[in-house]
C-alpha cells in the first residue's frame, strides 16, 4: 500500500467541507492500483456529482487506474461551459 494525493473540486469540496473532512488528503491505495471510481467510493464521494477526473494534471474517465504517488482531482458537475473547455473536460461526462 502507497498514498496517492487527493483533491476535491467545486461542489466536491463544499460536500466534503460540510461533513467535516478536508478537500485535499492523501489516501492509502493498493500498489496494484485502483479506479479513480472506486477511489471516489471509497472516500465517500457522490459519483453523480463528479463532472472529471484529472491524474496527474491530465483528464481521464473515471475508469483510469490510480497508483501510489499519483495526484488526483476530483471536478464537480456544474463547471460553466467555457471553463469545461478551458479544463479539458467538455466531453467528460458524455460516454
Amino acid at each position: 500500500m502507497g498514498k496517492a494525493h487527493v483533491k476535491m473540486f467545486g461542489v466536491l469540496h463544499t460536500f466534503r467541507k460540510e461533513q467535516g473532512l478536508p478537500s485535499e488528503a492523501e489516501v492509502e491505495v493498493p500498489d496494484s492500483g485502483i479506479t479513480a471510481e472506486s477511489l471516489a467510493e471509497n472516500i465517500g464521494l457522490p459519483l453523480d456529482m463528479i463532472e472529471g477526473v484529472f491524474l496527474d494534471h491530465r483528464v481521464h474517465p473515471l475508469s483510469i487506474t490510480v497508483k501510489p504517488g499519483d495526484s488526483i482531482a476530483y471536478a464537480s458537475r456544474g463547471i460553466p461551459g467555457p471553463h469545461r473547455l478551458t479544463l479539458g473536460i467538455f466531453h467528460a461526462g458524455k460516454g
